[in-house]
């Protein structure tokens, strides 16, 4: 059956994102403003409070943007961050089943975390494949245009490196811990990795894809996280090894990291309105 590239949002998507909503908006909290009683609530206990932090701050940007998937009028505009968002569980259900012994399996928290991040590797890719059939890549309107080659070219290298980052915490977490700017165990240095990967991605898909309309909302919700860790990188500065050169690396990278998405925000937001046609969406 030929699906029409109508650029609708389908049923089942929304659905899939008005239910994954929910469990953010509780995680964020808890771990964002609570960082340091993991241990009475969480699937396992967090520590030190700097990687729950960023947990937290990931989980409202994800929040975020499944509430824009479930308003979402035309498909394309959410596309994006579907593989990342894939991504990102796939870590952690193979974080999980690597260290299935490390969590607290007396607590129901633990068997939510099982359930999300067994279910939504298959659900969210399956959703994407379903729907990406309605996206016509075109332009959306006079006021839309395709990234220029060499921002496309920055968001693509950006994202292998951070990918790369995310596939070292998982496959080699001891490597990390050993390294790392601030104290990780194992179990942390995987499914961090997770945190790494869904950014990761995001940028490669932001690359790939190019058009300022696909991925404006994705984009928008990377601001919402680089923004609250790097928050939580003030707030936690204490716990960072201060004689480690990654310290600065990490600090760095993220204040970097959110100063080149927001000029690309506003540089699009607030640029004159370019004739549709202007940019080639399938340019690589």
């Amino acid at each position: 059956m030929t699906t029409a590239r109508d650029d609708r949002v389908l049923p089942e998507t929304r659905v899939l994102g008005a239910f994954i909503v929910p469990f953010l908006l509780v995680a964020f909290p808890l771990l964002y403003f609570f960082p340091d009683d993991t241990g009475n609530w969480w699937a396992w206990e967090i520590r030190p409070s700097m990687t729950a932090l960023i947990m937290g701050a990931g989980y409202i940007a994800g929040a975020y943007f499944f509430v824009r998937v479930a308003r979402a009028t035309r498909w394309h505009r959410v596309h994006v961050g579907f593989l990342p968002i894939t991504a990102f569980t796939a870590f952690l259900g193979v974080a999980t089943f690597i260290y299935w012994d490390q969590f607290d399996h007396d607590h129901v928290a633990f068997w939510l975390w099982t359930g999300l991040y067994v279910t939504t590797p298959l659900l969210v890719p399956l959703a994407w494949l379903r729907n990406r059939r309605t996206d016509p890549g075109t332009l959306e309107a006079a006021d839309d245009r395709c990234l220029p080659r060499p921002v496309r070219s920055a968001l693509k290298a950006a994202g292998a490196t951070q990918f790369a980052i995310a596939v070292v915490l998982i496959a080699s977490p001891s490597t990390m811990v050993d390294i790392w700017p601030w104290p990780l165990t194992e179990l942390g240095a995987a499914t961090l990795g997770a945190w790494f990967a869904l950014p990761g991605v995001t940028a490669l898909m932001m690359g790939i894809d190019g058009r300022w309309s696909a991925i404006r909302i994705t984009l928008e919700s990377q601001l919402i996280g680089l923004s609250l860790i790097l928050l939580a990188t003030l707030r936690a500065w204490g716990q960072f090894d201060k004689d480690n050169t990654l310290t600065y690396v990490f600090a760095g990278g993220i204040a970097l990291l959110l100063l080149g998405l927001a000029v690309l925000w506003s540089s699009n937001v607030l640029r004159p309105k370019a004739p549709v046609g202007s940019g080639d969406p399938a340019a690589a």
